[in-house]
């Protein structure tokens, strides 16, 4: 019985070690600005739409080619 507590005990200090440990790797991380933020956002947004229009545009081209060869 008493290896059981004593197990349970040291999960628990393993538990509130790591938890410690996550909230100073937090600290450590540098966010960014908002305004960092916000010309990231658009610039994931842009780039998105611009590679979905290239493999539209390649798909289109592809498949009108496969059509030439195939009539």
């Amino acid at each position: 019985m008493a290896t059981q507590t004593s197990a349970k005990e040291n999960k628990g200090q393993k538990a509130t070690g790591f938890i410690k440990g996550v909230r100073s790797e937090f600290k450590k991380i540098a966010w960014p600005t908002r305004k960092q933020l916000v010309q990231y956002t658009i610039v994931v947004i842009i780039m998105s739409i611009l590679l979905s229009i290239l493999v539209f545009g390649l798909d289109f081209i592809f498949l009108n080619l496969i059509e030439l060869i195939i009539r």
